[in-house]
């Protein structure tokens, strides 16, 4: 008898109930859905990786693609701004861990302020990537795209710098009317015109002997540069069409496979973001409500706080294959 009851309190932590493993339900149910969660977002970077390896001589460069940070113009500063979005959503991760320390030693006040910063660290986080999404389908210099779909650039010969279209295009006189699939070829189309046609940038470009052409091959970790005679021949024989920024289908900056990874991934991590400053909010009024003092116990607190923090953690991995590798 007496061995029976020692067997059963040895496997007490594992008889379920309402707390298995001394874990509540609703604690436990978080964790199922983390790591559920992070073999998907594993996925994705798996595929990422994979599709990089594929096209590792026309990835665009990161240091070329995440210059811009809001309210500098002019000036190339890289990673600069993405670094800035990564030190606030690991500092939001620190004031969630004191928020939920306070609620532990059920410090009303304490759980309150915590919370209210973590809310303004994954604003600011998810406004961000809305402000680095908009610039990058902007773009900021433009290209053009060649028949065998590749990306060329315009660069000076001298300092080797990115030329916008809009510093050399000639304007041509003309009417443009933005190609629909019912209106002419039916298997293209274009989403919207371009500031310049091709034959605008062609003549500029003839205009300019100070410029040559920068392809998306990558060589000793640098794109190749022609020479000008070599420039001229593929920008007349090969050039398709002008590209500016970013879409599903072109992208000034390489290959398109970059930005369909980009948009993607940095989207649903976004979408992840939001939806953690929505619940965050939920939590901070029911903080101000006293619901949980009533309760006697800030769980909730700590059960959103494990989920913020899967969501930096997920980051810490996005910011590395897409901004440092």
């Amino acid at each position: 008898m007496s061995s029976t009851v020692s067997t059963s309190s040895q496997n007490e932590g594992w008889s379920g109930g309402n707390k298995p493993m001394k874990a509540s339900y609703g604690k436990l149910m978080m964790w199922f859905f983390i790591v559920s969660d992070a073999l998907t977002f594993s996925g994705f970077l798996a595929a990422y990786g994979f599709s990089r390896f594929k096209f590792i001589n026309s990835w665009p460069i990161a240091d070329e693609v995440f210059t811009h940070v809001p309210f500098v113009h002019g000036q190339e500063l890289p990673m600069i701004y993405v670094a800035f979005m990564t030190f606030v959503l690991i500092m939001s991760s620190v004031t969630m861990v004191l928020a939920v320390d306070a609620g532990h030693h059920m410090k009303k006040a304490k759980v309150t302020f915590y919370m209210f910063l973590t809310i303004i660290g994954g604003l600011i986080f998810v406004g961000s990537q809305a402000w680095e999404w908009a610039t990058f389908i902007k773009g900021d210099f433009g290209a053009v795209k060649t028949y065998g779909g590749n990306i060329i650039q315009f660069v000076d010969a001298d300092s080797d710098h990115r030329v916008a279209l809009k510093d050399f295009a000639q304007h041509i006189p003309s009417e443009r009317v933005q190609h629909e699939s019912k209106k002419g070829i039916w298997f293209m189309s274009e989403s919207a015109l371009s500031s310049y046609t091709l034959e605008e940038v062609i003549q500029g470009f003839e205009a300019s002997p100070n410029l040559v052409v920068r392809t998306q091959i990558i060589e000793d970790n640098h794109k190749t540069v022609l020479s000008r005679e070599e420039s001229l021949r593929v920008l007349r024989e090969n050039g398709s069409y002008v590209v500016e920024g970013a879409n599903l289908r072109d992208n000034e900056y390489g290959t398109p496979l970059f930005a369909d990874f980009f948009f993607f991934i940095t989207g649903f991590h976004g979408f992840h973001v939001f939806s953690g400053v929505v619940l965050n909010i939920i939590v901070f009024f029911n903080v101000i409500l006293g619901t949980y003092e009533k309760r006697g116990s800030y769980e909730m607190v700590e059960k959103v706080g494990l989920y913020w923090h899967f969501v930096d953690l997920v980051w810490v991995f996005v910011f590395t294959f897409f901004y440092l590798v």
